[in-house]
């Protein structure tokens, strides 16, 4: 009688698959070409993925690079909304206590914006939205004043948008880097910061639509504080009040990047700023770990 064959199981596969791998000279590489194939074959076991699923998901993934351009970036937007960003930024960004925590950097960083000098504005237009002074002091995690610290600074107006996505705003507004004082001290003016909407006419958009989230980004400025001899941080600034705090769509906020915006409006104020009213202030402090800057994220938008 003729002997049969054990039948190939999907865990054939899987093994068959990780050990494909078993001759890549990266060895960090290796390590994470073998862990998505454990994990991706795990996800389809688990969820008994249909062939037809299969393909939509690759429909969906080539939908997201024919929607990007210098100007968006689709892939770190699904990134963003189904949180992988934030567990990467939480893993590979631990801080102690009282330290300036970091968050997500988003798909609209430019990098090389235009330096301010201190106390200067990133806003470079009318009429963008209500001035705000943003300012505090750079120090390092024993209190000691941070020398050389450089600040680089973007958000969106009050029309919710960035720049390199709106013609109508010019080239680099509400964007810009400042050095700190030798004390440590900085200021900058802008705009107070907006709840606004991620874009959710790609394939992020499907994901939120199918768990019928909302998409909404809780108001916030984005900034990177780097100085010598002490680690970089790619982080956010939120607004105490907001209310998408804790619904925030790519789960950026942490509750030690919450920044009181102190409202101005009488005329004892404006003489005391040199600014006409309304506008506001906010005092932030960035404490930062003595150390070497991490991997560098090389990542940059273009304007549309």
């Amino acid at each position: 009688m003729q002997s049969v064959s054990p039948k190939t199981t999907a865990a054939d596969i899987t093994e068959a698959a990780l050990r494909s791998f078993d001759g890549a000279p990266n060895p960090r590489i290796k390590l994470l070409l073998q862990a998505a194939v454990r994990h991706l074959h795990a996800f389809a076991t688990e969820t008994n993925l249909t062939a037809n699923e299969l393909i939509e998901l690759a429909e969906i993934l080539t939908a997201a690079g024919q929607i990007s351009d210098a100007s968006r970036h689709e892939f770190l937007l699904m990134s963003d909304v189904m949180g992988l960003t934030m567990v990467v930024d939480y893993n590979t960004n631990k801080k102690p206590d009282g330290a300036f925590e970091s968050s997500v950097l988003g798909p609209f960083y430019r990098a090389d914006a235009p330096w301010i000098e201190l106390g200067g504005d990133i806003c470079r237009q009318s009429d963008m939205g209500t001035p705000a002074l943003i300012s505090g002091r750079v120090l390092s995690i024993d209190g000691s004043p941070v020398r050389d610290a450089v600040l680089d600074i973007w958000q969106t107006p009050a029309n919710g948008m960035y720049e390199n996505t709106d013609p109508s705003q010019v080239d680099f507004n509400c964007r810009g880097r400042l050095r700190a004082a030798d004390d440590g001290s900085y200021r900058f003016w802008t705009v107070k910061p907006v709840p606004y909407p991620i874009p959710k006419d790609g394939p992020a958009g499907l994901i939120l639509n199918a768990a019928k989230r909302h998409n909404m980004r809780a108001a916030h400025v984005h900034v990177i504080v780097e100085a010598p001899g002490h680690e970089k941080v790619i982080s956010e600034l939120f607004v105490n009040g907001d209310p998408y705090l804790g619904s925030d769509a790519v789960f950026g906020v942490k509750n030690s990047l919450i920044a009181n915006f102190v409202l101005h409006e009488s005329a004892d104020d404006a003489e005391k700023y040199g600014r006409p009213v309304p506008f506001f202030t906010a005092n932030y402090d960035f404490v930062l770990v003595p150390g070497e800057a991490p991997e560098e994220v090389k990542f940059s938008a273009g304007r549309a």
